[in-house]
């Protein structure tokens, strides 16, 4: 068996991330699998990845379609980066990796890696196609994130996110332009979580393709609980990243801290709430912050916080999640998110806002606290539940257990396997 994941980057984003996770998981159960991508930023002397030759016309490409949207919304810069069109790409069936594999594997693949044109090519090809979603942009016109619209469950048109939006808009042109695409061929979508796999099911662009449910998977031997193996003592790890080892400690982590939809103005106000009922708390907790722009939040919130800064570096972001007591995602949408996974490998339970896929990975009591939506006083006592619960110690080794369950390499990779399997032959039979 023979497969290519499709990605634009190989670092950039939790896609990339779990594409990356995926291309291990499947090499070290069999697969002969490789990694596709525009934006290259790995060892060159990794064959399993390919990059796409740099270009001028690739950066022109972005540009360009970034410009129709920008024309189109009335020279708005408004929803610039929120939507996406599928307009400009690249014509991935000419090489050879492509013409070797049984399986076309499409992960993250927008911002002009690949058109709308070029993906009637890959159904045209013959070529079984799986296409995982990390995002809702593959049921809508052009949104990575519905939100409370449900346009996308007609035609879309009238876009919230266009400055001028109509029946007509930028959003339904690109959404007829996708059920076209879609006939053309079969495609396997798979939701990595449960809540995306279910708004697939329901998506009409969708219909009479196939749908499952399949996880990102994690190296549960790397991200491991401090003090098992040979993983340092929680103590040690503090101490090498200036932290106190008498406080308990939170970890906020996003791409941006700042970025109002990772619930950070909700996080500040719970805090509060926290403290002002619970005043012998404030000198009891702190908050590591991990995100661009973590910096400007140091001094901000009621309690200590701890900026990091951005962590690109895997290792370091380990300690992170080896150094604190609890994760919190006050996050206000998300699909499976890599760090609950992550956080709860190294044994740290979580509390974050029941949204998205977040039900599926925390159980309240068991391995964290699922808080209601938009709630910061749910939120805050959800906070206080876990860190003062004198079964601590069960809550870790539930929320080991629940990574060791659910995303084990061998676990999704045999999944992706039977599914692998399914569509090379369902594609041969189409074919016949």
């Amino acid at each position: 068996m023979k497969v290519l994941l499709v990605n634009t980057s190989d670092h950039a984003g939790g896609a990339a991330i779990a594409s990356l996770r995926l291309l291990k998981a499947l090499r070290a159960n069999g697969v002969e699998a490789r990694l596709l991508v525009r934006d290259r930023t790995l060892p060159a002397g990794r064959t399993d990845i390919i990059g796409l030759r740099p270009t001028l016309g690739r950066k022109l490409k972005f540009v360009i379609e970034r410009l129709e949207i920008f024309l189109r919304n009335g020279l708005s810069r408004q929803g610039l980066f929120a939507v996406d069109t599928g307009r400009c790409g690249n014509d991935i069936t000419r090489l050879e990796a492509f013409r070797e594999a049984d399986v076309i594997h499409l992960h993250w693949i927008n911002q002009a890696m690949l058109s709308l044109d070029d993906l009637r090519r890959i159904l045209k090809s013959g070529k079984a196609v799986v296409w995982t979603l990390h995002d809702m942009w593959p049921l809508t016109g052009i949104c990575h994130h519905a939100d409370t619209c449900e346009g996308w469950l007609n035609r879309c048109g009238r876009c919230p996110l266009l400055r001028y939006p109509s029946a007509g808009d930028l959003s339904a042109t690109t959404f007829a332009r996708k059920r076209a695409v879609y006939a053309t061929g079969r495609i396997s979508f798979v939701g990595c979580s449960r809540w995306l796999a279910n708004l697939a099911r329901k998506a009409p662009l969708l219909t009479g393709q196939g749908v499952t449910d399949i996880p990102n998977p994690l190296d549960t031997s790397y991200y491991a609980p401090p003090g098992s193996a040979d993983q340092p003592a929680r103590t040690t790890v503090r101490d090498r990243l200036g932290l106190p080892r008498d406080k308990k400690l939170m970890l906020f982590a996003a791409f941006k801290a700042t970025d109002p939809g990772k619930g950070i103005d909700l996080l500040e106000e719970a805090l509060t709430l926290l403290v002002q009922s619970h005043p012998e708390q404030r000198d009891r907790l702190g908050l590591i912050i991990a995100g661009h722009e973590s910096e400007t939040l140091a001094g901000a919130l009621p309690i200590a916080t701890y900026p990091m800064g951005y962590v690109g570096d895997e290792a370091r972001m380990r300690d992170l999640y080896q150094a604190a007591d609890l994760l919190v995602m006050p996050t206000l949408m998300d699909n499976l998110p890599n760090t609950i996974a992550e956080a709860m490998a190294c044994g740290v339970p979580c509390v974050a806002f029941g949204v998205g896929g977040v039900p599926q990975m925390v159980d309240t009591g068991v391995n964290g606290y699922l808080a209601r939506p938009r709630d910061p006083a749910d939120l805050a006592r959800g906070i206080l539940r876990i860190l003062t619960s004198p079964n601590a110690a069960n809550l870790s080794d539930n929320a080991r257990a629940k990574a060791l369950t659910a995303y084990s390499e061998s676990r999704v990779a045999a999944a992706y396997l039977r599914l692998y399997e399914e569509a090379v032959e369902r594609t041969a039979h189409h074919s016949s």
